[in-house]
């Protein structure tokens, strides 16, 4: 697994703390692999998911910085949403 995988996981189960996550949802962060949220977590991996986001690994970075809005990146093409948009903007109200 990338150095960059395992820092994705580390900062999104920061960011999601103890609230839980209702749904799946997978970033896929391109060239690297994917982020699989759910039930159960974070962790690594390309399961099927309720939604899948896809972006640059600059980009995803951004947005878990808070330097980039995630519907702002949707809008500006940085960010490819494929599956239930709702479950993204659920996803994107939790991180944020």
């Amino acid at each position: 697994m990338s150095d960059i995988i395992n820092a994705a996981v580390a900062a999104l189960s920061a960011k999601l703390g103890d609230a839980g996550f209702d749904g799946s949802a997978k970033f896929v962060i391109e060239g690297e692999g994917g982020v699989v949220i759910d039930g159960s977590g974070v962790h690594a991996g390309d399961d099927d998911t309720d939604v899948t986001l896809t972006a640059s690994a600059d980009t995803f970075q951004s947005i878990l910085s808070g330097d980039l809005n995630p519907t702002a990146a949707f809008m500006s093409g940085k960010l490819a949403v494929d599956g239930d948009i709702g479950m993204a903007m659920k996803l994107g109200a939790v991180l944020s």
